[in-house]
């Protein structure tokens, strides 16, 4: 790999565009893979740094998955006790003693699975109040 030639002006780094390996940035072509059939889907997505996460698909590709109104799910339990895991919130939503973070954006770049949402699961998420990780 060739060094990145750099320059300051005011007292900002550049980097010039010429001396940036292009070959090993992902470019997105549009082109429907599975992770993108997610694009615009609720899902709760579990990895492995991240935990689990609930939120509406923006992009997704094999390097990872952007979410907008996503939740942390820290602590939780489905509705229905007859269904256990994440799995089970995504079919019958969240119990209310459950822990969930405020609403944000997140892109979450490393292996990840997503669980499809069932529409009145994932507003049970949403509306849930939000707690502090204890």
């Amino acid at each position: 790999m060739s060094k990145l030639e750099t320059m300051m002006i005011d007292g900002v780094k550049y980097i010039r565009e010429d001396s940036v390996n292009n070959a090993e940035t992902y470019e997105f072509t549009g082109e429907e893979t599975l992770a993108s059939t997610l694009i615009g889907k609720k899902v709760i997505v579990r990895s492995r740094n991240e935990g689990v996460n609930a939120g509406i698909v923006v992009l997704a590709d094999q390097t990872g998955i952007m979410l907008t109104s996503c939740r942390r799910i820290w602590y939780h339990k489905p509705k229905d006790t007859k269904v256990s895991w994440y799995e089970g919130v995504a079919e019958t939503g969240i119990s209310p003693d459950s822990n969930v973070s405020c609403t944000t954006e997140k892109t979450i770049i490393e292996d990840y699975s997503a669980t499809i949402c069932k529409s009145e699961a994932f507003d049970s998420i949403m509306e849930l109040a939000p707690n502090a990780q204890g």
